[in-house]
């Protein structure tokens, strides 16, 4: 299992890949596609208890946080990351000088807290969610996971689609029908429409090629296309599978993208924020 400090640099690697920006799902694909790990490693969960992510992922947000705090990585709020003009100009770290550098501004920034009297000034850097992710998204994930039904979490995906213009869902599961668990069909744009037969997964770890296969052989003729939708991840074969030359496409959910669509329709989710815009001219100039 690499350490955290090891994938900097083949993360940085991927992001030079992928042009110089990525989603966390493109960058950790890239990664372990560049890397050449396999897929019984890449699919080793980190807490299945408390989140979806692989340890690896984990790892690899560790990564992208140090990357961050060093200058050499940014991210937008719609989780994508982006090399700084210093990454683009030096390319590669020296993954010890990264840790030493950081823990040693961390330590700092806890010297700065512990003498500041208005708590609510101080900036937490030591936590890991306080960068790449929210404690939402674990708590979310547990309630998916432990505290609703099946039955319930199928209504959720039906909810779900419906929200994003899916029309005619209707939950269908039933034992013997290949893992789908209910169709509908999805407008594009008011005019073309696909008829989508989905499963919907409440899953601690990460869905297999095995069980993507599985799926395929169940829709095929019976829709255009399949939507694949889960609470845990999917490994790379996986998603190999899904896009697979020559076979009828699946698209896949897990449950990061889950809990931001959660987000994005307010279900379940609510956000409170004061909207303030500002243009920031010096990262048109760095483009």
């Amino acid at each position: 299992m690499p350490t955290f400090d090891s994938l900097m640099n083949p993360l940085l690697e991927a992001l030079f890949e992928l042009g110089g920006s990525g989603s966390i799902d493109e960058i950790y694909e890239t990664v372990i596609e560049m890397q050449d790990i396999d897929d019984e490693l890449a699919s080793v969960p980190h807490n299945p208890e408390k989140s979806n992510l692989t340890e690896i992922g984990y790892r690899m947000a560790w990564a992208r946080t140090y990357l961050k705090k060093f200058g050499f990585l940014e991210n937008s709020t719609r989780g994508v990351w982006a090399l700084t003009p210093l990454a683009r100009e030096k390319r590669k770290v020296n993954p010890k000088d990264v840790v030493k550098t950081v823990r040693e501004a961390d330590k700092k920034v806890s010297r700065q807290k512990a003498r500041k009297t208005n708590r609510s000034e101080s900036i937490e850097l030591s936590n890991i969610d306080s960068v790449d992710s929210d404690s939402w998204h674990e708590e979310l994930y547990h309630l998916l996971t432990k505290e609703i039904a099946p039955d319930a979490f199928e209504r959720l995906t039906q909810r779900l689609l419906r929200e994003s213009g899916f029309v005619q869902v209707e939950v269908t599961g039933r034992t013997g029908d290949g893992g789908i668990d209910g169709r509908g069909i999805a407008r594009i744009h008011g005019f073309m429409r696909f008829h989508v037969i989905f499963q919907c997964k409440k899953y601690q770890g990460s869905v297999s090629a095995g069980e993507i296969r599985d799926f395929r052989g169940a829709m095929v003729g019976r829709a255009d296309k399949g939507l694949f939708i889960t609470t845990g991840t999917f490994t790379p074969a996986a998603i190999k599978e899904a896009t697979r030359d020559g076979a009828p496409p699946i698209d896949l959910v897990d449950g990061e993208e889950l809990a931001e669509k959660l987000k994005e329709f307010r279900l379940g989710v609510n956000t409170e924020m004061i909207e303030k815009v500002t243009l920031n001219k010096k990262w048109f100039h760095k483009l």
